[in-house]
């Protein structure tokens, strides 16, 4: 595999994550967390912090639209369920 092979892979997978993630709106961020270790929010920042270094600016809440599929407030208050009190917040 060479390296323009790789980076194809790498961005169909990458795809396919997101594609994931939008279908399970079931899973709560703070659930992919305890799990994994990660969630939306953390492949968001990611996703933007790949973009800047390759001299490309994108703001929070854009890169956050781009893994949830929609703004975040509208998925937000679609998905999201509320938290015990005295739980962690990410």
């Amino acid at each position: 595999m060479d390296a323009g092979q790789r980076t194809e892979a790498e961005a169909a997978a990458f795809r396919r994550l997101v594609s994931h993630l939008r279908e399970r709106d079931d899973v709560q961020n703070a659930d992919l967390m305890d799990t994994a270790g990660f969630c939306r929010n953390c492949l968001s920042r990611w996703y933007a912090e790949g973009a800047a270094e390759r001299g490309v600016e994108l703001s929070k809440e854009d890169a956050r639209e781009i893994v949830y599929g929609m703004p975040y407030e509208e998925w937000k208050a679609r998905h999201q369920t509320e938290r015990e009190p005295g739980a962690p917040a990410h």
